[in-house]
C-alpha cells in the first residue's frame, strides 16, 4: 500500500508539472504532453508483506506520462514505469530482497464519467535463493449517474 500512496504522490508532483491540472480557455485547443522521468529513486519504510519483518523498501525506475485535456475538461493521463525495487530488513536475520517491476496506470476524465485503473507487477529474488513476486490490479470508475465500480486484486507468492 505504500508504494501505492507514493506512486499517486509522485503522480501528482507530474501532474502540476507538466501541467495537466491547469484550465484552459473554451476557445483553446487539446493540450498534448509527454513527460519523461529517468533514474528516480524513492526509499521508505515498509514491511515484507509475506513475513512481517520491517525494513527499508526502495525503487529506481524511469518511465514516461502522457497527459491530453480537451478544453471541455475531458482528460486522459497515463503512465509507464520499470526499474527495480529493493526490500533489505531491519533484522540482519531475515532475508534481503531485490528484483525488477513494471507498473501501469490511467487517469481518464469526462464531464459526466471517471475511471483510474493500474497493474503492477514485481519479482524479487532473496538473499536466501527464496522468490517473492507480487501482481496487482485496481479499478475504480464512476458512471454519468453516480453509481461506483472498483476492485483492487493483489496476489502475493511468498517462499
Amino acid at each position: 500500500m505504500k508504494r501505492l500512496g507514493s506512486l499517486l504522490g509522485m503522480l501528482t508532483v507530474a501532474a502540476l508539472v507538466g501541467g495537466v491540472l491547469t484550465s484552459t480557455p473554451a476557445s483553446a485547443r487539446a493540450t498534448t504532453e509527454t513527460v519523461h522521468v529517468a533514474n528516480v529513486t524513492e526509499s521508505a519504510p515498509d514491511a515484507n508483506p509475506c513475513s512481517g519483518a520491517t525494513g527499508m523498501l526502495t525503487q529506481t525506475y524511469s518511465g514516461v506520462f502522457h497527459s491530453t485535456v480537451l478544453p471541455n475538461g475531458t482528460s486522459w493521463f497515463t503512465g509507464t514505469l520499470h526499474g527495480s525495487f529493493s526490500f533489505v530488513p531491519d533484522d540482519a536475520t531475515q532475508p534481503s530482497y531485490a528484483g525488477k517491476f513494471t507498473t501501469w496506470f490511467g487517469d481518464e476524465n469526462n464531464l459526466r464519467n471517471e475511471v483510474e485503473h493500474e497493474t503492477f507487477r514485481v519479482k524479487l529474488l532473496g538473499s536466501d535463493g527464496s522468490v517473492l513476486m507480487a501482481h496487482e490490479t485496481s479499478h475504480f470508475g464512476t458512471s454519468a449517474s453516480g453509481l461506483t465500480f472498483s476492485f483492487d486484486k493483489i496476489r502475493f507468492s511468498c517462499p
